[in-house]
């Protein structure tokens, strides 16, 4: 059946995913899927093409097999291509990776990555001076082997340009969500988070983990009770001595405990327990004032200033990236 002259025609997008022996799956079937989903919710049309150096058949680490890969040539002409990661990538990217990557890059106006893929885009130059994420736990080596890349260890996605960057594995499925509602609007990305019963956005605002999430648990009882007490009520009276006199100890030996457990200073990991809270209650509505009262962190200089100090952006730059209306 047709359409009317009155119906407007979905372009369909082409999405060619980077693939290749060792790589994880779930930088691929997560995405793949919401792409899937998109299409079945009726506002989104992909096509996705699996494209490796040989074509046929490649392994994942998990020992799954990916089948009917093609090649770049195969390809043609693709709208988005999305790089997998793998965690040998760290070590130094493959020749035929970077090729399949590069001729697929070369006439795309996006160009995506999942977690180490981040590091064949770097390894090919396109991130250079540019903004980019991997897995938290892959950050340091990037911004060492790269380092005229701006690496942002806290960051479930980030997009800089036409390159699309995403912290590890799952967090693919948030920048594809983003993909999705850059193409077709948050009412279908919103529709497609629902049918796969994930979050738009993530709690916290698109960090990978919370301060109360990256610290290491507390080895003393005397340890968590302080961080307990700080997490459950960030606005409350937290100075040092106040601490101490909770913990029955010298305000210098707390700040010897903090270092020993958490390598940083009481103040600081205080300060980053009240970002977090800033944080959420910025994404729920409240204003720059209210967040910065009712997370602990006072006035909105101070607000700002912790902005600035862990995430290099202002709370209006924040919402603007982070925020759905």
């Amino acid at each position: 059946m047709s359409l009317s002259p009155h119906e407007p025609q979905i372009r369909t997008r082409r999405v060619a995913f980077v693939v290749y022996d060792g790589v994880t799956l779930l930088d691929v079937t997560g995405p793949v899927e919401v792409l899937h989903q998109a299409n079945q919710v009726g506002s989104g049309q992909y096509e996705t093409v699996l494209v490796s150096a040989a074509g046929g058949q490649v392994t994942a680490a998990s020992g799954l097999v990916l089948a009917g890969t093609i090649t770049p040539n195969e390809a043609g002409t693709v709208d988005t291509v999305v790089v997998a990661g793998a965690d040998h990538l760290v070590d130094g990217v493959p020749s035929e990776v970077l090729n399949v990557t590069a001729a697929l890059a070369a006439n795309a106006p996006r160009v995506a990555s999942v977690c180490s893929g981040a590091f064949v885009l770097a390894a090919l130059g396109l991130l250079d001076g540019r903004r980019a994420t991997t897995h938290w736990r892959h950050a340091a080596a990037m911004a060492r082997q790269y380092p005229k890349v701006e690496v942002v260890p806290d960051a479930l996605h980030i997009t800089d340009g036409r390159y699309v960057t995403s912290a590890g594995i799952s967090a693919g499925i948030d920048l594809t969500l983003a993909l999705v509602e850059a193409d077709h609007g948050a009412d279908t990305a919103r529709a497609v988070a629902r049918e796969l019963v994930v979050f738009m956005q993530r709690p916290g605002g698109q960090s990978q983990f919370s301060t109360a999430m990256a610290t290491p648990p507390a080895r003393t009882e005397l340890m968590r009770t302080i961080t307990d007490t700080v997490v459950a009520d960030p606005a409350g009276d937290h100075t040092l001595p106040r601490l101490a006199a909770t913990a029955a100890v010298s305000s210098r030996h707390l700040t010897r405990l903090f270092q020993n457990e958490f390598r940083t200073t009481p103040g600081r990991w205080v300060e980053r327990v009240r970002l977090d809270r800033a944080q959420q209650l910025l994404l729920d509505g409240h204003s720059i004032t209210t967040a910065a009262r009712l997370s602990g962190l006072g006035s909105d200089e101070t607000l700002r200033r912790a902005f600035a100090r862990h995430l290099g952006a202002t709370p209006t730059e924040y919402l603007r990236r982070f925020k759905t209306v």
